[in-house]
């Protein structure tokens, strides 16, 4: 593509590699509910969506989730995270690079991708420009949210480029009328074809490596 006006990362997978951390916690805090649900269909059903969607989800299904699972999540999330969440390998190059406006929108809230940025030492790199699911009526695979973004951002969809991991994500910078570009270089991917599954999204490319940002 011609050098977009800007570009929109996702967090979650994209500039930190938290996907397999934040799904454990999910399914240990339903575990304590009596809701089993594996590490692999966590990924499965909930990669790149909000916490709305997980009790959504539930809901339908006639399961009841306590009020307190927000907070307890979060607090799970959280302690991860500072075990062990780490920054992408090689997004820091990037994005010291980029001379194209950029910013993050992630279905996660805004207090755990400022939460995630600052840990990693990727938040000097955005500073304010943090859009999130809670800011839209409805998260990705809706349109919303990159719409929302490029509206704050000051940027034509059609020339806004997103970096996503996630069906959901794809799915969504697409209905918005955005370039998507699939990344599956997070350990989410390590035991599943993510260039197959994001292709099939319809991501425009998929690349594996940082490094490889602007190459191809």
């Amino acid at each position: 593509m011609v050098r977009p006006d800007l570009i929109i990362f996702d967090c979650d997978g994209v500039l930190v590699d938290s996907e397999v951390l934040s799904c454990r916690c999910l399914s240990q805090v339903l575990a304590k509910y009596g809701i089993d649900l594996g590490v692999g269909q966590a990924l499965d059903l909930f990669l790149g969506r909000s916490l709305t969607a997980v009790l959504e989800h539930y809901a339908a299904l006639g399961r009841s989730i306590p009020a307190q699972f927000p907070a307890e999540l979060s607090t799970e999330v959280r302690n991860a995270f500072v075990s062990a969440l780490c920054p992408i390998e090689g997004v820091n190059a990037v994005l010291e690079g980029l001379q194209i406006p950029h910013c993050v929108a992630s279905s996660s809230d805004v207090d755990r991708v400022s939460f995630s940025l600052s840990l990693t030492g990727l938040a000097s790199h955005f500073d304010r420009r943090l859009y999130t699911a809670q800011m839209v009526e409805r998260g990705k695979p809706a349109p919303d949210l990159f719409l929302y973004a490029a509206e704050m951002m000051q940027a034509d969809p059609r020339r806004t480029l997103v970096i996503e991991d996630s069906i959901s994500g794809v799915a969504a910078a697409k209905a918005a009328g955005m370039t998507a570009w699939g990344f599956v270089g997070g350990s989410h991917y390590q035991s599943r074809d993510g260039k197959a599954i994001l292709l099939a999204a319809g991501a425009d490319r998929v690349f594996e490596r940082m490094a490889d940002f602007w190459a191809g």
